[in-house]
């Protein structure tokens, strides 16, 4: 499922594809990195996770993301469209990464997601078993990190 282009200790990338949302040229392909590559199978896991969040949390992930663009970014110009379904607001905005947010292979299913909207402002999400705890522009906040 992923293509891992390095894996070392502290800097693992790769790609894999997304089933629903595009990246930044309009495709399905999105970056993924975490710090160990002994967390290949939590990397799988995180993807799989993505790739089957479902219809509703897609949703009510949509539903978040158009208070983001209605609080606006940088882009000025940008006026929100009407939007027929939550949905739509997918065409103003993409995906770029997704970082697996475990340090072992114990910890609980947790990754964020990293991306931008026409509005000229990242956002992102972070999930954690399977539940999408957070959508916005801090999304970093919930990163764990090695001490």
């Amino acid at each position: 499922m992923i293509q891992w282009l390095h894996q070392e200790k502290g800097v693992c990338e790769g790609s894999f594809k997304s089933k629903f949302f595009r990246d930044d040229e309009g495709g399905d392909v999105l970056s993924i990195g975490m710090q160990d590559p002994d967390l290949s199978e939590c990397a799988e896991k995180c993807v799989e996770s993505f790739n089957n969040l479902t219809e509703s949390q897609i949703r009510e992930l949509c539903k978040e993301i158009i208070n983001c663009a209605k609080e606006g970014g940088i882009n000025e110009e940008f006026e929100l469209p009407a939007l027929d379904d939550e949905l739509d607001i997918l065409n103003d905005c993409w995906f770029t990464g997704l970082y697996v947010n475990m340090l072992s292979t114990e910890d609980e299913l947790a990754y964020v997601v990293e991306g931008e909207g026409d509005w000229g402002e990242v956002i992102g999400f972070a999930v954690k078993n399977d539940e999408i705890i957070y959508v916005g522009t801090d999304y970093f906040d919930y990163m764990k990190s090695e001490e």
